[in-house]
This record gives structure tokens, sequence and C-alpha cells, in this order.
């Protein structure tokens, strides 16, 4: 067991023999929140869905709330755990993706409904109660008749979230939320995983909004070719990072300094 709300020891994925993740170790305090940042193709998407198993690992293990996600312990083997069992331990963690996947015939309050009653089980009630009060936390009580084809692209994040939300989630991962969105609709949305922050969500954001991480991670993890480059405290790793690569990715983006150098790593 791990007091930790999520710890990932030893993930290792490829595809088609190609390393994607290579011994990724993390450990997420309940309450933390960890912003993910590096280049494209570095890896950082495919970790978010393995740690909720929409892709199975090649080795290594992932534990929320202390729990296996996707295996059991047989022996002195890991064995992959059935579909019902899965989604059970999977329903601890909201995932909320770069694209919508809201469903276009129901309306935002349907949207966010339908996972409580049709797996959890709630009475519609209940289940339509407790929506309305997530759209209103989102800021959208006025659009939850509406179907998302009325709704902005910002708005149709927000109802993902409020739906990830609906799930009473102990882990929120976040996969580049905002890199769908026209410019002008990314601060609503932005200001939302604000707010669940400052609620104490634990929460893994995978995010090329540097501003953002600066201003909210407790934790900056830079990734690139499917390692942990450096990670630390998001004031350290954003303003002295220790690592070259760190700092010149940081430099490409704006957000450090052409002229700063790279810290020395502490020893």
């Amino acid at each position: 067991m791990t007091g930790d709300a999520l710890t990932l020891r030893g993930l290792r994925k490829a595809f088609h023999g190609n390393t994607i993740l290579d011994s990724i170790d993390l450990d997420v305090a309940p309450g933390e929140v960890i912003c993910i940042i590096g280049p494209s193709g570095g890896g950082k998407s495919t970790l978010l869905r393995c740690i909720n198993h929409l892709e199975p690992l090649d080795a290594g293990i992932v534990l929320v709330d202390g729990e296996l996600v996707g295996y059991a312990v047989d022996g002195e083997h890991l064995v992959e755990t059935g579909d019902r069992q899965t989604s059970r331990i999977r329903r601890r963690m909201g995932m909320v993706f770069q694209q919508f996947n809201l469903f276009p015939h129901l309306t935002a309050l349907e949207n966010v409904m339908i996972g409580p009653v049709t797996v959890l089980r709630q009475p519609r009630r209940e289940a339509g109660k407790n929506a309305r009060t997530l759209l209103d936390r989102v800021g959208l009580r006025q659009h939850a008749d509406k179907h998302p084809a009325q709704l902005s692209g910002g708005q149709q994040q927000r109802v993902a979230i409020a739906r990830a939300l609906a799930m009473n989630p102990s882990v929120m991962l976040f996969d580049e939320p905002t890199s769908a969105l026209d410019p002008e609709l990314v601060g609503d949305v932005l200001q939302v995983m604000r707010s669940l922050a400052d609620a104490g969500m634990t929460m893994l954001v995978v995010t090329h909004e540097i501003a953002f991480a600066k201003e909210v991670a407790d934790t900056v993890v830079f990734m690139e070719g499917g390692v942990i480059v450096e990670q630390g405290p998001a004031a350290q790793v954003l303003s002295r990072p220790t690592s070259p690569r760190t700092a010149s990715f940081l430099r490409s983006t704006g957000t450090l300094s052409p002229l700063a150098p790279a810290s020395e790593p502490q020893p």
C-alpha cells in the first residue's frame, strides 16, 4: 500500500518496436497538481492512456489509491484483469481528452448524467441534480439543455470536465485539454482547472500552457523521448531548470530568457 493518490513504477510501452515510455516512475500525492510538459512525441499522452489502462503496459505498474490498475497479482506474476474489474478501478480517474468526445444527440445535462446513471446506477433525479450542480460549477448552468453543436469548443470542453467530475474521481487526468481550442476560448477552461486545483483535486495535467503550469502546478515534469528528463517544484523547473534540455525547451516557448543558463544539479 502507498499513501499516494497515484503511483507509477517502471512503466514501459512500445509500439511496433519503438519505445514510447521507458521506465517511468512518478508519485502523485493527494491534492497535488503535476503538470507534464515537453515536446510533441515525447510520450506524454501515451503516459496518461497507460495510467488509465486505455493502453496496456508492456512492463511496470500503476496504483490508484493503493490499488493496481488493469492488473492483479497471481502468485509471482501480474495478470490483466477483466473489463469489469478494470472499469471499477478506472472510475477513480476522471479523464479529459484533447477532443471533447461528447455524445452529439444528448444535451449538456444528459452528457454529464449518463455516466452516473448507466455505470453508477444513480437514480435519474439524483444524477440530474448533481449534473446541474457540476454545470453550474463550470459556468454552464444556463446551457444545460443545449446540444454540443450549440456550444463553443470551450463550452464543450467544460461539459467534458463536468462529465468526468460526475463520476466523483479521486484523480483527474487532463490530456492537453486546451490544444483544440481557439485562443480566446482557452481562458475559461483554464479557470475551471484552477478552481479544481484550489479545491484540492489531485490532478495530472499534460499541457503546453506553461504560464498555467507556473501558476497552478505544485510539481512540473519535463518529458522527452519517453523518459522523465527533469522533475521538481514548479518554480524551480520553470525558472531554474537543472537540465540543459529542459532549459532549451523553455527558451523555445519564451518562458526562459535566452541568456539564462541551466542551474547546476543539487548534490
